[in-house]
């Protein structure tokens, strides 16, 4: 394309550098006949030098940049509160299911990763205290551990008493598990909310649009492609948002839940672990008790 752009020019550069030759040309016959016939020829005088050759303008193209009418910015210049309230709330939703699903897998590899030091620094401990004071601070298999040992120390009222020690370690240790799983259930609600409502408010939008076409086509008495192309799009728009919004939330609550249940196996491991090394514990000192106050 550019070198046909370029072609006029330079056939107006070729015949301009020719336009001498050519004159010469045309002229020498007229010059020999004006002659003398007895005067001796004289040799043809020599051509001037052709001009140089001017380089060929160089085409510039500019990219013309036509204003999609029918686009996100137009649905928003020309849109209602509507229509601009129910694209927000889309937004809203989309950048709170992104934020919770990267915090929720942050949370899930530092427990996994929490979970493999257990077996290095926890078990491999001389007592229950030494790998307690291994683990990290907010380690959920600290604060499990924890409070099982806090129920072999404070197993005392007249209530409690009534409860022997097995049960309240077992009591005791299940509440600390079931507190880290509410706590790893946190934001799956709202991936579940949106996963279930965003479509439905994509929806609302792209009937709020077509009420906007429709009112368009009374308003100009004909049904002009022209008329009900922006409405319909704004309509589109909001259908392919809601859809956008929805898509990912679905599958990052299904991927958490599934991580969710492998972090639960890990601690379900651990609290069943300590709660027998607790109670052996403890039964031991309780005959090492009753043999020396014999």
């Amino acid at each position: 394309m550019q070198l046909i752009s370029r072609l006029p020019a330079l056939v107006a550069a070729i015949v301009l550098a020719c336009a001498p030759a050519v004159t010469m040309l045309v002229a020498s016959p007229a010059a020999l006949a004006q002659a003398p016939a007895t005067e001796p020829a004289k040799p043809a005088e020599a051509a001037p030098a052709a001009a140089p050759k001017a380089p060929p303008p160089v085409a510039t193209t500019e990219k013309e940049v036509v204003e999609n009418p029918y686009g996100i910015e137009a649905m928003w210049k020309t849109g209602d509160f509507v229509t601009k309230g129910t694209f927000i709330i889309l937004i809203i939703m989309s950048m709170g299911s992104w934020y919770i699903m990267f915090v929720k897998v942050y949370e899930q590899m530092k427990l996994f990763k929490q979970a493999k030091e257990v077996q290095s620094k926890f078990w491999s401990a001389g007592s229950v205290q030494e790998g307690v004071g291994n683990l990290k601070e907010g380690s959920p298999f600290r604060y499990i551990a924890e409070s099982g040992i806090k129920s072999t120390t404070h197993h005392e009222g007249k209530l409690l008493e009534q409860i022997d020690l097995n049960t309240w370690v077992t009591m005791s240790i299940q509440r600390a598990v079931d507190n880290v799983s509410s706590r790893l259930q946190d934001g799956l609600a709202f991936l579940a909310t949106v996963g279930s409502t965003s479509p439905f408010v994509g929806l609302f939008g792209t009937v709020w649009g077509i009420y906007h076409a429709l009112t368009a086509i009374g308003i100009a008495g004909q049904a002009s492609i022209d008329k009900v192309a922006g409405p319909v799009g704004e309509a589109l728009i909001m259908t392919a948002i809601g859809l956008a919004v929805a898509v990912p939330a679905v599958l990052g609550y299904n991927w958490l839940v599934r991580r969710n249940k492998v972090a639960l196996e890990y601690l379900r491991t651990f609290s069943a672990d300590l709660h027998l090394v607790l109670v052996s514990g403890n039964a031991k000192r309780a005959a090492a008790a009753a043999v020396a106050s014999r």
